[in-house]
């Protein structure tokens, strides 16, 4: 049997959101005085980490405002690609709900890029910032595990204490592991925050809340996949949407994590959790800003960073 050349990992970016939060691409706000955003972090991290290809998942309509914020920097210094998620791109019999404008979700967007990539991935969000080690780690990963009689997927986990912000609250999926450091379920937690100098979440928008142990490990939406995740995603949209469509129309979504959660129940993919105890840091709120900008020039002054992350800049 001939020896299998592993493909080299591709980085997916989910950017699709990107123009919704604060009303358009043209607000991408800077996070330290030579202009560079979050994703030229991450990307610079990517590339020292050894990925040589991006794929950015956008909304077709931010495609000229993307590629003047971003695209065409990047293109210089990676091969890009793009895909284009869209609330029209369902499978055979099924329709949007007249006046949705929600989109389907983490899982959807990555089914975008099923054109763009042929090998092992890694799937971040654009806006949060992960961490050189994280990039390291996943990077190493998908270059020594195959699938073999299970998906072999990964994940890396963040210290909840490292993941939340003082001026609102978050949605973090909560990990439970086994001792092999292996996934066993996510907790999709829609609101955490910080309470009475501990940590806590509530189901019912305030009422109750549950505390949590601030070292828990999160999943911040990276994620290291093969491409088996692709097929998988696409054989159960058509269930997702049987039942989303009944029960919640507008707003019903389809998550990665899901997906993720029904291969482990079924015992067809395992998801080994690499810890970071690197800092999230992400402007999820506009008074979050400073703190990142902060955050950022304090790693340049490290050496985390050069301070020009581009000759060209």
């Amino acid at each position: 049997m001939e020896e299998s050349i592993m493909k080299k990992p591709v980085l997916v970016i989910m950017a699709a959101g990107m123009g919704s939060r604060y009303g358009g691409l043209k607000q991408i706000d800077p996070v330290d005085k030579e202009g560079h955003i979050i994703m030229d972090f991450s990307i610079f991290d990517a590339k020292r980490a050894g990925f040589e290809k991006v794929v950015f998942i956008i909304k077709k309509e931010d495609e000229a405002d993307f590629k003047e914020a971003v695209g065409n920097r990047m293109e210089k210094i990676m091969d890009v690609a793009y895909a284009y998620q869209d609330l029209h791109n369902l499978p055979e019999g099924f329709e949007v709900p007249e006046g949705r404008v929600k989109p389907w979700g983490t899982a959807h967007a990555v089914l975008s890029a099923i054109d763009e990539v042929d090998g092992p991935f890694a799937v971040i969000n654009a806006d949060d910032y992960y961490g050189r080690h994280a990039f390291e780690v996943i990077y190493n990963y998908l270059t020594t595990h195959e699938d073999d009689d299970k998906y072999r997927y990964t994940m890396v986990g963040y210290r909840l204490k490292n993941t939340v912000t003082d001026n609102g609250h978050v949605a973090r999926g909560i990990c439970d592991l086994n001792d092999a450091k292996e996934l066993v379920a996510v907790h999709e937690r829609t609101r955490i925050e910080k309470r009475n100098g501990g940590i806590a979440y509530s189901e019912d928008d305030g009422a109750t809340w549950t505390e949590v142990d601030p070292e828990t490990l999160v999943s911040m939406n990276m994620w290291g996949f093969t491409r088996s995740i692709l097929d998988e995603i696409k054989a159960e949209f058509p269930a997702f949407l049987e039942k989303g469509l009944k029960e919640n129309p507008m707003k019903c979504e389809y998550f990665l994590p899901s997906v993720v959660s029904n291969l482990l129940e079924s015992e067809r993919a395992t998801v080994q959790v690499l810890e970071s105890e690197d800092k999230w840091y992400g402007v999820t709120y506009k008074e979050d800003k400073p703190v990142v900008v902060e955050a950022i020039q304090a790693l340049k002054d490290a050496g985390e960073y050069p301070q020009k992350l581009w000759e060209e800049d």
